[in-house]
């Protein structure tokens, strides 16, 4: 059986560097095709493209994945930049804003990774806030806090028990963008789990990084919805 294609959304950077090489360069972190591979899938990078683009990208995948990265300009929420706000990466805001319109026009599976989390919220019509204290202790090194499942969502049926999971991040969701809803909480409160209902498809975010850990469920029920997509093969 072929194995559902899972498209990634990337960073654009300027000047990055291996080897002899220093050149612009579409990057992914090689946690996540990994994730993808050992949860049954075939990884496929998406790099910022022209917003245009991204039905036919939707179109040509099984399952979707919005991966983490620099924070999410505010003005895509209605808000002004805040001092510990990040630069903007509109190229990459537009392109992965409209992956997720494109994704949800279809029902295609789609998984937001932390920023890809918070992007979904934004895309409909959540706001952030933009800075947090305690979820990224150290600058460039992944912590660990526990999560606890919401009881009857798509989440606490992949994940049941609380679990520490690997996390980065400074932003968060504020005001729940339209028909989603939490389905898991840091001990703070912070919603690390968000879902739209079964009826709208299978759409789940998560506010930390499963690529920088062991636990492959949440990614091979992405990749199994996306299965679920294909056409059965015609008989012999």
């Amino acid at each position: 059986m072929a194995r559902p294609l899972i498209g990634v959304s990337t960073y654009l950077e300027k000047g990055a560097r291996w080897g002899v090489w220093e050149l612009d360069a579409a990057l992914l972190p090689a946690g996540y095709p990994r994730l993808v591979q050992r949860a049954g899938g075939l990884a496929a990078m998406l790099p910022p493209d022209d917003p245009e683009h991204a039905a036919a990208a939707v179109a040509r995948l099984d399952g979707l994945v919005v991966a983490g990265g620099p924070d999410v300009e505010p003005v895509r929420y209605g808000a002004e930049r805040e001092l510990r706000t990040g630069p903007p990466a509109r190229e990459r805001d537009a392109w992965e804003l409209a992956l997720i319109e494109a994704a949800l026009a279809v029902r295609l599976p789609l998984l937001g990774i932390c920023r890809g989390m918070q992007l979904l919220n934004v895309a409909l019509g959540g706001t952030l806030v933009q800075h947090l204290e305690g979820h990224a202790e150290v600058v460039g090194v992944f912590g660990r806090h526990p999560v606890k499942p919401v009881p009857g969502t798509r989440y606490a049926g992949l994940v049941p028990e609380e679990t520490a999971v690997p996390t980065y991040h400074h932003q968060s969701v504020d005001r729940l963008g339209t028909g989603l809803v939490p389905s898991a909480h840091a001990t703070d409160g912070t919603v690390e789990a968000l879902e739209l209902p079964s009826t709208a498809g299978w759409v789940l975010g998560v506010q930390w990084h499963p690529e920088m850990g062991e636990d492959v469920r949440v990614m091979s029920a992405l990749v199994e919805a996306g299965r679920r997509r294909r056409p059965e093969p015609p008989a012999p």
